[in-house]
């Protein structure tokens, strides 16, 4: 898991003094010197922090197990929920975004309500020039808060970062005209996938998955496990099982892809046996074995 300090020594060699204090930390920044034909892919692996970005030019987002290709302007929403990896990141031209937090956005409406920042939620929409203008103009609002000397400042950025979720929901008009209706099956399979998806990514801090069976789900959602089974069926078209094994597929794909680890650490660390195990998984549902997708054969 990347932190805060992380991103601040990685791009920086400094830690802001406001990281120390625990009160909440936001900043706003240029995309350019961060992409282009230099720069490196945005590794996969989940921040401790929010973030929020205008991206214009081509580039593809691995976001746990969607994958976006962009191609024009796009607002994206990244939060501690979700894993992600920015890759072709040379093609990207510039943009915008800002990081923030647990405690800077503390006190306003949980922002983890908002679908943006849910696991199954919508996390980028693609843009109009006349709509990027528009969200330009809130990142350069929130650059002008934060340069004054207003004391209030954190207050209104805060009102800009909802200004920027809002914005993006109601271009979303599919969902946000379709009422979703909330029974006891959609939440059940609401705080499934929700687990499902703290189980990754598996990093060097998260190094195992810790459920991997629909008894293990079970348990921790208390409900039976032939409850858990029939919802994910009704709601999902699938079995607990395949959901849980779904998931996992896409995972080692990207540790295959993205990682340095080796074919035994990752078996290991998605909770195969042996690595024999690991690959006749891998074999029967993409027809290569993970070597040979490891080294882009596939």
């Amino acid at each position: 898991m990347e932190s805060l300090k992380d991103f601040y020594k990685n791009k920086f060699n400094t830690i802001p003094a406001d990281l120390e204090d625990g009160k909440g930390h936001f900043n706003v920044f240029d995309l350019k010197p961060y992409v282009g034909p230099c720069a490196n892919s945005i590794p996969y692996t989940v921040r401790d922090f929010y973030k929020i970005m205008l991206v214009k030019g081509k580039g593809e987002v691995h976001y746990a197990d969607r994958v976006n290709k962009l191609d024009g302007i796009a607002l994206s929403f990244s939060n501690p929920q979700i894993p992600y990896a920015w890759v072709r990141t040379d093609e990207i031209t510039g943009g915008v975004f800002c990081i923030f937090d647990k405690q800077f956005i503390e006190g306003f409406k949980s922002i983890s309500d908002y679908e943006v920042f849910q696991p199954n939620g919508e996390h980028i929409f693609e843009l109009r020039e006349f709509q990027a203008q528009t969200v330009e103009q809130i990142f350069e609002r929130m650059l002008n808060e934060l340069e004054s000397d207003y004391q209030h400042k954190n207050d209104v950025i805060r009102n800009l970062i909802q200004e920027l979720i809002h914005f993006a929901l109601k271009s979303d008009l599919g969902a946000v005209n379709t009422p979703k209706e909330h029974n006891a099956s959609q939440r059940i399979s609401s705080m499934f996938m929700e687990l499902l998806e703290r189980q990754f990514p598996i990093d060097d801090d998260h190094h195992q998955m810790l459920l991997r069976t629909p008894s293990d789900f079970a348990t921790h959602l208390n409900v039976h496990v032939n409850h858990l089974n029939r919802t994910m069926k009704k709601t999902f078209g699938k079995t607990t099982t395949t959901l849980i094994m779904d998931r996992l597929l896409k995972e080692a794909m990207s540790l295959l892809r993205l990682s340095d680890w080796s074919i035994m650490d990752i078996s290991i660390a998605l909770g195969f046996k042996e690595p024999t195990h690991f690959t006749n998984f891998f074999k029967k549902r993409t027809g290569v074995n993970p070597t040979q997708y490891k080294n882009g054969d596939a």
